[in-house]
């Protein structure tokens, strides 16, 4: 499919959230849906480099409505208050980009408990979308079918995931450095299929007129960032380095695309919710283990008990 932001409609009067948008491919999805009319939320832990993303896109689109949301993905809790906030604020939500995310870090456990990159990149998301479904199934009820997105950001690396997809006994994976990442890029797909089980075109909650929303996951490609100096070993920053000189990555906008087609493009069809795309806008190859659903409704009841164990979900 061919695919370019500039053909989405006016989105004046629709609010999205976009998790990580102050830098990267977030950065540019918040742009593009903000030159369109859209009021986007734009989630970032730090105030300071967000508010300068802002004044940036501003320049770009005068007229952009986008608002701070404050959030850090290492604490669940912020990602609790953040969505409290956001219901202070509105009274509708249209798009959910689950963007952020980080990869190839050191080993790190959080102070809620969990690996770094399996919260950040999944725990954190699932919390705050969990908490805004309600909100945005609400919405869908309004507005025709379609209109109401949410979108995990994922990668080829889900490929990477542990012997399984996904280690329940001990999802640290303390000694398995590119399992880590692997397993929580997976865990951003099976997250959006179960939600396209649960609310998309064909579910139970849509039929009975309880709200309906359209899910993707995607994989955004080798975009221009500064990865090469975030892995930890020489091999792989020399890997990097070898898609960049042959042309494997694109600039940050190009690599947003994708991300804008699903979250607000009339191009997408109600029979591609649920879909693992990749650039730009096509349907993506996955492993064996992303296309599991088994696996993802252990991964959900998972992630359900823990959540509300801690205290993050009812």
């Amino acid at each position: 499919m061919t695919f370019h932001p500039d053909s989405l409609p006016d989105l004046t009067g629709k609010v999205y959230i976009v998790t990580g948008g102050n830098a990267g491919i977030g950065y540019y999805t918040v742009a593009r849906l903000a030159e369109h009319g859209a009021h986007v939320y734009m989630g970032a832990r730090n105030p300071a480099k967000a508010a300068t993303a802002i004044a940036s896109i501003k320049e770009l689109y005068p007229k952009s409505n986008i608002t701070l949301l404050e959030m850090d993905h290492m604490s669940l809790s912020s990602v609790v208050a953040a969505a409290k906030l956001f219901f202070s604020k509105e009274v509708v939500l249209h798009g959910l980009v689950n963007n952020a995310g980080i990869m190839a870090t050191p080993f790190e456990i959080s102070k809620d408990g969990h690996e770094a990159q399996w919260q950040t990149n999944y725990l954190a998301h699932w919390v705050f979308t969990s908490h805004l479904l309600p909100l945005m199934l609400q919405t869908s009820k309004v507005v025709p079918p379609g209109s109401v997105r949410i979108v995990n950001i994922s990668s080829s690396g889900h490929m990477m995931a542990p012997s399984g997809g996904i280690n329940f006994a001990d999802t640290n994976l303390p000694n398995k450095f590119n399992a880590r990442y692997g397993q929580s890029k997976l865990a951003n797909v099976l997250h959006a299929k179960t939600l396209n089980k649960l609310y998309g075109p064909s579910s139970p909650s849509a039929k009975a007129g309880e709200g309906e929303i359209w899910t993707s996951s995607v994989h955004p490609g080798l975009v221009e960032s500064q990865l090469e100096g975030r892995v930890e070993s020489a091999a792989q920053r020399t890997l990097l380095k070898v898609f960049h000189l042959f042309g494997g990555y694109m600039d940050s906008d190009t690599g947003a695309w994708t991300s804008v087609f699903c979250a607000a493009s009339p191009l997408m069809k109600k029979e591609q919710s649920g879909t693992y795309f990749e650039r730009i806008a096509k349907a993506g190859w996955q492993s064996g283990h992303a296309k599991d659903m088994k696996l993802a409704e252990k991964l959900e009841a998972w992630t359900k008990e823990t959540m509300a164990k801690e205290g993050f979900v009812n």
